[in-house]
């Protein structure tokens, strides 16, 4: 393409169907059918890019993705957004589409992203929350839990809380991010959402977060262990991941200067 006007999404999923967001041979990924139905639209169009990955089965409120189509479509991001929900499965949908600069990258030019992780406590899990929280039946969502929480807050060395890709660049990879809030909020008397707030998150970086909150809480892993696997240089990983069902990417954040040119 010659002259293009690039145009910034808010994608929102249900997790639970796909194979995550980014691009893959298997198909049935998130990007994969996003590119697929703008390229009904207009076959110029030739890749949309997200602000990272989320894993199988890990669901997203504002995804935000990017695209460049030619100046003189004549589209505006009104009709882009309902011509996408026209073409995407139920699971997919587009909440917002505008103009913004060509220097906007939906990944390199993001400051930092929130995830959510729901909990549920009850007895019984809610049916219609089957994929979308992790049940832990019974713990306690008390003091030690929110304190659990709050110790990962701060800038550490996060290697022992991620996962390997084994893509050949696991040893050389900086691990070090900065969570500038972790917190709990109560959602009920059986159910709670645990919220990440920084400027990075590793492979599986959040699940793990979570289980060792859950293993914490549980008198299965020590605050003191925590905090000397957040001072890295172990050459060991967390006790324990927990399931994609919980987590859900909230929130990109980005700088005021890529605001919308709409």
């Amino acid at each position: 393409m010659s002259a293009v006007r690039r145009h910034r999404l808010t994608v929102a999923y249900d997790g639970r169907p796909f194979a995550g967001w980014q691009s893959q041979a298997g198909g049935n990924t998130v990007q994969d059918i996003l590119l697929a139905a703008l390229q009904s639209i207009c076959s110029e169009i030739k890749t949309v890019q997200g602000s990272g990955r989320t894993d199988s089965g890990v669901s997203a409120d504002a995804q935000i993705a990017h695209f460049d189509a030619p100046k003189e479509w004549r589209m505006n991001s009104d009709e882009w957004r309902k011509a996408l929900n026209a073409k995407l499965p139920p699971a997919i949908r587009i909440f917002d589409c505008d103009v913004v600069d060509a220097d906007f990258h939906a990944r390199f030019s993001a400051e930092g992203k929130r995830y959510g992780y729901r909990i549920e406590t009850g007895e019984a899990l809610p049916p219609l929350l089957a994929g979308l929280a992790w049940h832990c039946r019974g713990l306690n969502l008390g003091d030690a839990f929110v304190s659990a929480a709050a110790l990962f807050e701060g800038t550490y060395d996060f290697r022992a809380f991620s996962a390997n890709r084994n893509d050949g660049k696991d040893a050389e990879r900086d691990t070090v991010r900065t969570i500038s809030r972790a917190y709990v909020e109560r959602t009920g008397d059986h159910s709670a959402i645990i919220r990440f707030e920084g400027n990075g998150f590793l492979y599986k970086m959040v699940r793990f977060l979570v289980g060792s909150i859950v293993y914490c809480v549980e008198g299965r892993f020590a605050p003191l262990e925590i905090e000397a696997l957040l001072q890295g240089g172990v050459d060991h990983k967390a006790p324990f991941c927990a399931p994609a069902d919980g987590l859900k990417l909230e929130k990109v954040f980005y700088p005021e200067s890529f605001s919308s040119n709409t």
